[in-house]
């Protein structure tokens, strides 16, 4: 029994020492941010060409469907479109609903590079169609 109790305590004991060297290295990089001494990379903001706004819900079957098509688009076209869901079953989604005017779910909005809306569909939206609403707007 003494020795589990050793080997819980050695265990222990490493664990606070891991947390303090941790800890350590934390509080050294808030000091350098504040003293001045080391710079953050600055991360050049890129207007996106389209918002892709997809408003839905995760409980719902067609809305789930999106999501895969959301993700490539992402992936695919990186900084040219900013891709945004909402969710309607949410009190934030709720308020973004109505803002959209949203009749049905799922919709999709997409807004140019000024925000301002250029196509709108209700449903379910294949990835074929997605893109070629994007390439409306100069995406590649």
């Amino acid at each position: 029994m003494s020795l589990r109790l050793k080997r819980i305590g050695s265990l222990a004991l490493l664990m606070v020492f891991i947390l303090i060297l941790l800890s350590a290295n934390y509080n050294c990089a808030i000091a350098q941010e504040k003293d001045g001494k080391t710079t953050p990379k600055k991360e050049k903001s890129v207007t996106p060409l389209v918002t892709f706004v997809e408003i839905g819900s995760v409980n719902c079957i067609p809305c789930r469907a999106m999501q895969p098509i959301m993700k490539a688009v992402e992936e695919e076209f990186g900084e040219q479109v900013k891709v945004v869901f909402h969710d309607v079953w949410t009190p934030k989604g709720k308020m973004d609903a109505a803002k959209y005017n949203i009749r049905v779910i799922p919709t999709q909005v997409f807004l140019d590079k000024d925000g301002e809306e250029y196509f709108r569909h209700e449903g379910y939206y294949p990835k074929a169609d997605v893109v070629k609403v994007l390439k409306m707007q100069g995406v590649k």
